[in-house]
């Protein structure tokens, strides 16, 4: 809703487009396989900017290397649509909570998650290898819940962002802030970062 707040027109490409019931004049809804670059080029093509929020949905068991897949395939038709930037957005676990130490990796961590955050850390290493296209990660703080748009963040690189009570923390709705902040404006290109209050 922040994008369409701001009068953006957005395509919404997702594998049902049945069940996205929301209706605005800005937003077209259309069917679309992100594992397939092709695809991907057709969808994409005459946008300024393509952002990804790419999930494995329920299938079971998961297939995790998908992330992967879908970062390599995304690149690809992007750069086949002649559109300049992605922004992808990715989990916290691959923020750095210790030199060396990424989240996912440190005790505590739980291991119902682990799996899914170390293909997203891998999906980040696809985008690093990536050097024409204007790419952008965008990691969350740890926890992401609902609450106010505030408006009011600290932005980060690489490492979570703790508050006064040690809590690395940001609304849905200000999470959107910030995506849509960066779409505007531009200041990690070809880099990662992250948000908390």
């Amino acid at each position: 809703m922040e994008a369409l707040n701001r009068r953006h027109k957005i395509t919404a490409i997702v594998r049902r487009p049945e069940k996205l019931t929301l209706l605005h004049p800005n937003l077209t809804v259309v069917q679309g396989d992100v594992l397939d670059e092709n695809v991907v080029a057709n969808l994409v093509k005459g946008h300024d900017v393509v952002v990804s929020a790419y999930g494995l949905g329920s299938s079971s068991p998961a297939d995790f290397s998908l992330f992967s897949k879908a970062a390599q395939s995304l690149i690809n038709g992007t750069k086949k649509a002649g559109v300049k930037r992605l922004i992808n957005v990715g989990g916290a676990g691959s923020l750095y909570v210790a030199p060396g130490k990424q989240l996912v990796d440190m005790q505590g961590f739980p291991e119902s998650l682990k799996e899914a955050a170390s293909a997203q850390r891998d999906s980040l290493e696809v985008f690093r290898k990536e050097k024409e296209l204007n790419w952008t990660f965008f990691s969350p703080a740890i926890i992401v819940e609902n609450g106010d748009r505030t408006g009011k963040f600290r932005i980060g690189k690489d490492e979570p962002i703790f508050d006064s009570k040690g809590e690395s923390r940001i609304s849905i709705e200000d999470y959107a802030v910030a995506l849509v902040d960066e779409i505007e404006n531009p200041h990690f290109i070809r880099q990662r970062f992250t948000v908390g209050y």
